[in-house]
């Protein structure tokens, strides 16, 4: 009698150490591809299978790169504190009693740096409390893993303990790529994206077109894998990774540390695309390991068939670096796009006036905190206190993880840092997003900062819009923080030792990962409890901060008429101009109160002025939410007209949430990033392109429109805007749409949400 072949499926292996009775399940891969391959008959990109992996139904999705939709089953979700409270609160409303996939929540954003890691702490734990017992109880109902304030970064906790070769995930924070660096699909998304995947419903995804970026050589020296994602940014812009997940391959990839892969994935985030990843290697084996993670390690190597691209996998673009080539870059000031090599950043310095003092050098955040960027930076902090030398810049360090923390502290880089005048932040994002009191320079003052961050727009930081950040390796800020000027070259540049000799910085030098292992420090982990019943969700009717949501109203079926124009935005205009951080983040929770930051920071082509508009019904002028909530009240939809790339950066829903609570119907630009994108669609707002961009120009302020053909929507279908200008003329402008029908259906409904309830 013959017996059945091994099957992959055959053997159990955890998700994570943390949650019971969830496998891995790399057996629908296995037999997803079956289906797909047969159909598609071509070789196929990583991407590609992992993607197509996790097809709802293999056997009759459509699947064309760049024009289908495709519906996939997510392995787990995760958010962060600043997103999870709207998360939740949608959740709730659904009425469905626990996550239909593994979910944590991660409290880091919430934490502002003002004086040091522990007190900074327990400065966050007293002001916030009120929503960190929201995020516990809610998470202790629903079946949520909870991450206290002070466990770390959402992403470093992920790669840490969730992430594994071969898994799909999304998460609440754009910056969720990150797991790529262990083989993971991972896709930032917005809060309503994540509740549909909870609640058990397929997440929709553009199918991605794959740029492949191949390395060769070796990297060494001061060359970083920073610098590869600095570099890859200045080549596809902020813009050209749209619509695609960008996939590393070639022989070159084995010289990157695990977390180094992390770090160029994540900041691949800024250059738009869906996400990025890596083939699993032996450098993701140990990593998995020293995070006590051997069987998942095992498991994958078992899979390793289909955790690689097939030979002679066809990409849409690709592009080629050689790391044995490749010099550091420094990105900026204002947008993380413009890259220079090292060699002539002095020379940009100068040409371009950037002020020259460095003011604050910054390393760490969840792109480059790793105990490999950590103990290179304190080779270079050793190096300079070893010539008698303490930083002439103010000098922070963020840990990415309590696990990290304490390793470092533990092996001496702490001290490293303290000795030579840093100041050793809160385990959380802290200025990477603007959570950060800084006091040395007023508001308006021109001065220059640099971190190992990801992004660098105006005011992102410190919320100044005249400081230039500039973004690079942690080995990179960290020298420079020792000469206190942008002109520094620490490659070819001496410094002069308290002995009064010239002496030049070392190639930095550390530890892809602890000889002694990692120390896991203070236990921060909340597990669902067994009895979710007993558990009651904290939230205060009258709270400032908290507030439970009300369904937005479904479409009334009249053709829009006479919409004035809220504001035609000018220039670039990302989620932090539509929906701020900051100290705004407090009310992350609370949509009616968070609202009242709506496009504050969207420069009016009007007057060139911020949070300075007309309403056109009153003539008087005033701030953007306060005209919006008029017409809101007043029974008058409008609309906002904006430029490319509308709504670039953070994943955060907020920045589609207000706009529609405040009573706007559609969102008229040159082009979307894709999260804000699907986002307005998730809310029931209009999200249109001008099938001619020039026809942004065609658009008046003071104008009121029309918005012709909805009783006819459908896909591909496009739809027309009827301006009528003040002087009488009337114009018709072509408008495109990436609406599939069961977008419009949310259209309709009034949002993706209301027809999970209804």
């Amino acid at each position: 009698m013959a017996t059945a072949a091994p099957r992959i499926g055959d053997t159990q292996v955890a998700m994570s150490n943390l949650e019971k009775g969830k496998f891995i399940n790399y057996q629908r891969i296995e037999d997803n591809l079956a289906v797909v391959r047969q159909r598609l008959n071509r070789p196929l990109t990583l991407s590609e299978k992992i993607l197509y992996g996790h097809l709802d139904d293999p056997h009759n999705q459509d699947i064309v790169r760049g024009t289908s939709y495709l519906k996939l089953r997510p392995d787990r979700v995760a958010c962060q504190d600043a997103t999870a409270q709207m998360a939740l609160l949608q959740f709730m409303s659904a009425g469905i009693p626990t996550t239909a996939v593994p979910t944590t929540v991660h409290c880091d954003h919430l934490i502002e740096a003002q004086v040091g890691g522990s007190k900074d702490l327990a400065r966050a734990i007293e002001i916030n409390k009120e929503v960190y017992d929201f995020l516990a109880t809610a998470t202790a109902k629903y079946g949520i893993g909870f991450w206290k304030p002070g466990s770390g970064i959402i992403h470093q906790i992920i790669l840490e303990n969730y992430a594994f070769p071969g898994g799909l995930m999304i998460g609440t924070d754009s910056h969720t790529p990150n797991a790529g660096g262990l083989g993971m699909i991972a896709c930032g998304v917005g809060g309503a994206d994540a509740v549909d995947v909870m609640a058990g419903i397929p997440w929709e995804l553009k199918c991605p077109k794959v740029i492949g970026v191949n390395l060769t050589g070796k990297i060494s020296g001061w060359t970083t894998p920073k610098d590869v994602i600095l570099k890859v940014a200045g080549i596809l812009t902020v813009k050209g990774g749209t619509g695609a997940i960008v996939e590393y391959k070639g022989s070159g990839v084995d010289s990157l540390s695990c977390t180094g892969m992390g770090t160029i994935c994540n900041m691949g985030a800024e250059i738009g695309a869906t996400t990025s990843l890596f083939p699993f290697n032996h450098r993701m084996t140990d990593y998995l390991n020293a995070t006590k993670r051997p069987e998942i390690a095992k498991y994958a190597q078992q899979f390793a068939h289909n955790l690689k691209a097939d030979p002679d996998a066809e990409y849409d673009q690709v592009i080629d670096i050689n790391l044995s080539e490749l010099e550091p870059h420094i990105n900026g000031p204002f947008t993380p796009d413009l890259a220079t090599p090292i060699s002539k950043f002095a020379e940009e310095v100068k040409k371009n006036n950037w002020p020259q003092e460095l003011k604050v050098a910054l390393i760490g955040s969840c792109t480059n905190s790793s105990y490999e960027d950590m103990t290179r930076s304190a080779s270079i902090a050793n190096e300079a206190a070893s010539h008698g030398l303490e930083t002439k810049s103010k000098f922070t360090i963020t840990p990415g993880s309590e696990q990290v923390r304490a390793t470092i502290e533990r092996d001496g880089q702490i001290e490293s840092f303290e000795k030579v005048g840093g100041l050793v932040l809160a385990n959380a994002c802290g200025p990477c997003i603007g959570q950060w009191d800084r006091t040395d320079v007023k508001k308006g003052e021109t001065n220059s900062i640099i971190t190992s961050y990801n992004r660098n727009f105006t005011g992102r930081n410190d919320a100044n819009p005249a400081t230039h950040a500039f973004v690079a390796s942690p080995d990179i800020v960290t020298a420079f923080a020792f000469a206190g000027d942008l002109t520094f070259n620490p490659l070819v540049d001496t410094l002069v030792g308290s002995d009064g000799k010239p002496f030049r910085f070392s190639a930095p030098s550390g530890f892809e990962l602890p000889p002694k292992g990692y120390d896991p420090g203070v236990d921060t982990f909340q597990a669902p409890p067994t009895d979710p019943a007993i558990v009651q969700v904290a939230v205060d009717p009258k709270s400032n901060r908290l507030q439970l949501l009300q369904p937005f109203a479904p479409w009334d079926g009249k053709q829009p008429e006479d919409l004035p124009v809220l504001i035609k935005v000018k220039g670039k205009c990302t989620t932090d101009h539509i929906s701020a951080g900051g100290p705004w983040l407090k009310y992350r929770g609370h949509l009616q109160n968070i609202s009242q930051n709506c496009l504050i920071g969207a420069i009016n082509a009007e007057n060139g002025e911020a949070n300075k508009i007309q309403n056109k019904l009153t003539g008087e002028w005033g701030a953007v939410p306060s005209v919006a909530g008029w017409y809101r009240d007043h029974g008058k939809k409008w609309i906002v007209v904006g430029d490319h790339n509308y709504g670039e950066g953070s994943s955060r829903e907020h920045a589609a949430l207000e706009p529609r609570y405040l009573g706007g119907l559609a969102i008229i630009v040159r082009s979307f990033a894709r999260i804000h994108e699907t986002n307005l669609k998730k809310q029931g707002m209009l999200a249109l392109t001008f099938v001619d961009p020039a026809d942004y120009d065609k658009i008046q302020p003071d104008d009121k429109v029309d918005i012709l053909g909805l009783e006819s929507f459908a896909p591909g279908k496009n739809l027309t805007l009827l301006a009528k200008h003040k002087d009488g003329s009337k114009e018709k402008i072509e408008l495109a749409h990436s609406f599939n029908e069961g977008q419009i259906e949310w259209f309709k409904a009034g949002s993706a949400l209301n027809l999970v309830r209804f």
